[in-house]
């Protein structure tokens, strides 16, 4: 994949990021839909990929992002002056945990870093991008609890075992719940891959769906095209 990535609306160029766009993210940012969202915050976004999304989403939406990678943060900055919501975005250089705002926010979200049993990789930047340990997501989850708004939404893509842990340990004592799952599979009959989970302040019941990202090898699902079809060329 080449440095700059091109969208229908917007282009990263993710050259200087440890991380640089994937499928768990661009799902991410496809579903991040919704109504009457006026402030948005994305946890962690490197090259800022899933905040574009979510300001092509959001017309009218204030969108914050932060990054703690200095690199990572300055290639966010760029792609959002670049875009044509640069005028209501804006990146902060801070770990979420040191961050402070006035603002409550109606929708927050994370593709946060979960490579938390696996060997730590000697790139300290990727490393650092890519790992994170237990504490790290109990610290996410009070962030969220502190700044998530009376009726605002938190999704975040993660691993089925990762994501099953944080509603059945870390919601159960807060006031937050889950609202959606989706369950994502690369093909009909594999295994879940990731979880994309909505956690919300109103205990409504779970709606849970499942997203088949290839019909068959080499060949996106229909459901997949669909889904990013707002964003992707290709589709």
């Amino acid at each position: 994949m080449g440095a700059v990535f091109r969208f229908k609306q917007f282009e990263v160029d993710q050259g200087e990021c440890a991380m640089k766009i994937n499928t768990d993210g661009v799902l991410l940012g496809a579903h991040l839909y919704g109504d009457g969202f006026k402030y948005i915050l994305d946890i962690g976004t490197g090259t800022g990929v899933i905040a574009l999304m979510a300001a092509q989403w959001h017309p009218e939406a204030l969108v914050d992002a932060i990054e703690i990678d200095e690199l990572a943060y300055l290639q966010a900055v760029n792609n959002f002056r670049k875009s044509p919501f640069g005028d209501r975005m804006e990146a902060y250089h801070s770990d979420f945990i040191a961050f402070k705002t006035d603002h409550k926010y109606d929708l927050i979200f994370s593709n946060p870093p979960f490579y938390t049993d696996s060997l730590r990789n000697p790139d300290e930047r990727k490393s650092l991008a890519k790992h994170s340990d237990f504490s790290f997501f109990e610290h996410m989850i009070d962030f969220v609890d502190f700044y998530l708004s009376s009726k605002g939404k938190f999704k975040c893509v993660l691993p089925v075992e990762l994501a099953d842990w944080i509603v059945c340990e870390l919601l159960s004592s807060r006031e937050l719940f889950l609202l959606e799952e989706l369950a994502i599979s690369s093909f009909e009959n594999s295994n879940i891959i990731r979880k994309i989970i909505t956690i919300s302040r109103e205990n409504l019941g779970v709606k849970k769906s499942r997203l088949v990202i290839y019909k068959e090898k080499g060949m996106h699902s229909s459901s997949y095209k669909e889904c990013l079809s707002p964003f992707f060329l290709a589709f």
